[in-house]
């Protein structure tokens, strides 16, 4: 144990944890303490670095009642998502590397299995965490292990059907497993749905709390014979309160206690001891009440504003921005829908649990009869949004492209076969930054210019988005997909009219010779930038916008083919996108044949890129300036260029 006597410390019990096994060594009595501690150690260090506060601070106390009693990381700790595991990173050894939290070479924003031993499952996406699990509970009595295994799941969480899914099976299984259900009431946006309701009103239910607390007090005075009756008659209070059957997790063959206080760490750590030593011939449920962003008023106070943050003053709350140098594409699509939705009633919005994130709380606050929040659904978002296309709506599904991946079943059979028109919105394409691997929008542009009949977009800049909004809008002839990134625009006008682009036309931006650059997507601005560098140096080259994925723009691949020597395709999207798309086409139609001719495609790299800036992803995959004047550099000897191409 570290810095036992550091008596100048503001966290002396904190110092004196490195891994969960020091925390055995502390008193029950000092746990408070040590929580208190854990929490404001947090919002220093978020404080600086940003990143998701509001959950993590709010299970500080479980986090520490289940390290304080279970053996991790033999005894198995999944966190679902992992918004909530900043606590849990700081007491398994990273409290020293919490400083590069989400940034390049730093740790993690969610838990990573190639991070620590502490970490047993990688998360991101939300409701995973119990399957993960059962599956590791089926494991440990198929090699013959008497570990525990313990998912700790979010409320928000449990409104996805894989989490339904999950219980279902662990129920009818019947292994040793404890599912801890947080519910805080307040997820990325508030709750929504049946179960939220369900566990508000079991919390809240005033007839629920006395006749248990009658039944306890009495029980400490009855003789053992009527303690026991006294606690099955609590036990059938709780059944009849709840649900006239019991629970729904209890019929799903779950044993199911609480709720209790998250933040009473005594009786957690009593609690926890008590299941962990128990005899469970059945899955348990462990119902958990807690407060999200407990222990910073800002956070508290402003939820969704606090799940996740920029830098902010530990004083006054507010966030360190910088300055923006355009609107971002977000707040454009927000604008532009908003603004052809006041003539248009058939327009609709559908978000998964997102209505913040893309930018569809606005057109909440002015069309809240046409506004859906479904929960962490997205696989019945889709359908949902098929439903009101079959009957001549026009709904509009703004989702994050990482998250479109789970609902891809829901796309090809509900909306894609049957040519419905959806309109997607598909934020957060390409590099997103700090949240990594799991949240880029990597391949969006893969899985989607492979299926018949759709069209896919990707706007170059903010002006062209709301064109492509507009368009959107208009287009009936089955589903259609918008896809651009997270963060600003390139700072071009808006036009005040809007018209619709031609379904699969690019135009060319700037006429040259020799070499051409087709950028689909938000990569335009580093091929103008390389345009204008060689300007300088005496060589003129061609750029176009492709604008549409899917269909290709034929026309303007053959002309850019036939009239240059060198042709380079960049999209911020992997490989099997835009580009494998366009050579199909131009090996299929001969083209390749000719002598003298040289292509080049730029993508994502075929691995997965670590957190770091959007701009230090980019340049790590070749999608920069520099990585477009590298591959110039190689396809044209220097001779060509005056040798005067300089790269930084």
């Amino acid at each position: 144990m570290a810095n036992k006597n550091n008596t100048s410390s503001s966290t002396p019990l904190l110092d004196q944890v490195k891994n969960p096994d020091d925390l055995k060594f502390l008193k029950i009595e000092d746990l408070d303490n040590l929580c208190s501690e854990l929490r404001s150690d947090m919002i220093n260090i978020v404080s600086k670095t940003g990143g998701h506060l509001g959950a993590g601070l709010g299970v500080v106390e479980l986090a520490v009642a289940i390290h304080y009693v279970f053996n991790t990381p033999d005894d198995r700790l999944i966190w679902d998502v992992g918004h909530q595991a900043y606590p849990h990173k700081i007491l398994t050894n990273r409290r020293d590397k919490m400083n590069t939290l989400r940034k390049a070479k730093g740790i993690s924003g969610f838990t990573k299995r190639s991070e620590s031993k502490y970490d047993p499952f990688g998360a991101g996406h939300s409701s995973t965490s119990i399957s993960a699990a059962l599956g590791m509970a089926v494991a440990r009595d198929k090699l013959g292990r008497s570990n525990n295994v313990v998912a700790v799941i979010g409320d928000g969480a449990m409104s996805a059907g894989m989490a339904y899914e999950a219980i279902n099976n662990a129920g009818a299984l019947k292994t040793n497993l404890l599912i801890i259900l947080n519910d805080n009431d307040m997820s990325i946006a508030p709750a929504v749905g049946g179960l939220s309701n369900y566990l508000s009103n079991v919390v809240s239910s005033r007839p629920f709390n006395n006749v248990r607390e009658i039944a306890k007090q009495m029980v400490n005075f009855l003789p053992k014979e009527i303690g026991e009756t006294a606690k099955r008659a609590e036990n059938l209070a709780r059944n009849f309160l709840s649900n006239s059957e019991g629970t729904i997790f209890s019929q799903m063959g779950m044993n199911y206690l609480g709720p209790i206080d998250g933040h009473d760490i005594s009786s957690l750590v009593k609690i926890l001891q008590n299941l962990k030593d128990g005899s469970n011939d059945k899955p348990i449920l462990l119902h958990v009440v807690t407060e999200k962003g407990r222990g910073h008023p800002f956070s508290k106070n402003s939820h969704e504003k606090y799940h996740a943050v920029s830098e902010f003053n530990i004083i006054t709350g507010d966030t360190v921005k910088s300055t923006s140098n355009a609107p971002t594409y977000t707040n454009i699509f927000s604008e532009t829908l908003c603004k052809i939705a006041e003539k248009d009633d058939k327009i609709l919005a559908i978000t998964a649990a997102m209505p913040s994130g893309t930018g569809l709380n606005k057109f909440a606050d002015k069309f809240k009869d046409r506004f859906f929040d479904v929960g962490i659904a997205e696989q019945h978002a889709v359908t949902f949004a098929a439903g009101m296309a079959s009957e001549g709506l026009k709904p509009f599904v703004a989702i994050y492209s990482t998250f479109l991946q789970r609902a891809y079943d829901q796309v090809i059979h509900d909306v894609v076969i049957q040519k419905l028109p959806v309109r997607f919105m598909l934020d957060r394409a390409g590099f997103v930054g700090a949240d990594g691997a799991t949240h880029a929008g990597s391949f969006d542009l893969t899985y989607l210019c492979c299926l018949p009949d759709v069209v896919v977009m990707a706007p170059s800049n903010e002006a062209e988005l709301a064109k492509m909004v507009f368009t959107s809008s208009n287009y009936s002839q089955g589903p259609i997909f918008c896809r651009y990134p997270r963060g600003e625009g390139v700072g071009v006008e808006i036009p005040n009219s809007l018209s619709d682009i031609e379904i699969g036309k690019g135009q060319i931006i700037h006429q040259g010779t020799g070499i051409a650059i087709l950028s689909l997507g938000t990569r335009l601005s580093a091929a103008l930038k390389v345009r204008d560098i060689l300007k300088v140096e005496g060589c003129s080259i061609t750029v176009a916008d492709a604008r549409f994925a899917k269909p290709i723009d034929e026309d303007l691949l053959i002309k850019l083919w036939n009239e240059h020597e060198k042709l380079i395709i960049i999209e911020e999207g992997s490989v099997g996108g835009f580009s494998s798309h366009c050579l199909h086409f131009l090996s299929s139609g001969g083209y390749l044949n000719q002598s003298g001719k040289e292509i080049r495609c730029l993508n994502m790299q075929d691995k997965f890129l670590d957190h770091a800036s959007q701009t230090e992803q980019l340049a790590k995959a070749g999608l920069d300036v520099n990585g477009l004047l590298n591959i110039i550099n190689d396809m044209v000897p220097f001779s060509n260029l005056n040798n005067k191409v300089v790269l930084s």
